[in-house]
């Protein structure tokens, strides 16, 4: 089985004539991967589920998250400005590389009926932004806490120049994607 790495490197001999690449260079890498939890105003009122969720996602992704803070006061939720609301951890080199095996060829496929992310996630300039409504789909959390279950927002970020070019790049690597059938 060929490691994400190596199915990004094999990408440009596959894609060179179909997109016109001079060189490896031009062809499509994975730049960052962004991993966020929204929390809410949980985390202000429970530090322990708060703590929680930071050593999960910290498992999850071999790094520690950055705690996020609100952009804006809003009075009818109770928020202000600068109030913790959510963590985030931006993977790069081979925390991202790893992470990447994992999600693709272990997390996706535990995921309860699963048919692939849907291709329109793709943005028009390569990026896909995609959620998982369990993180018990990863190897690293234990079953024996069930009640906290908290989904998560995965971006990938790539150097594709359009949608088409990230979809065949992204479906290259390995991220499965729907099929239209009906």
């Amino acid at each position: 089985m060929k490691l994400i790495k190596e199915k990004q490197d094999s990408f440009f001999k596959e894609a060179k004539d179909k997109f016109g690449y001079k060189n490896v260079m031009s062809s499509p890498k994975i730049l960052k991967v962004a991993v966020s939890v929204a929390t809410g105003t949980m985390m202000k009122k429970d530090n322990k589920r708060n703590d929680f969720v930071s050593d999960r996602l910290a498992k999850i992704t071999g790094q520690k998250p950055a705690v996020r803070g609100a952009k804006k006061s809003v009075a009818s939720f109770k928020v202000r400005q600068g109030d913790p609301i959510g963590l985030l951890v931006i993977l790069r080199g081979n925390r991202m590389q790893d992470f990447l095996e994992k999600l693709i060829n272990i997390a996706l496929p535990r995921t309860k009926d699963f048919r692939g992310i849907n291709p329109n996630s793709v943005d028009n300039i390569g990026n896909i932004t995609f959620g998982i409504k369990e993180h018990t789909i990863f190897p690293e959390t234990s079953d024996e806490d069930i009640k906290d279950i908290f989904g998560m927002a995965i971006t990938i970020e790539t150097s594709a120049k359009s949608k088409e070019e990230a979809k065949e790049f992204l479906t290259h690597i390995g991220l499965p994607f729907k099929t239209n059938t009906q």
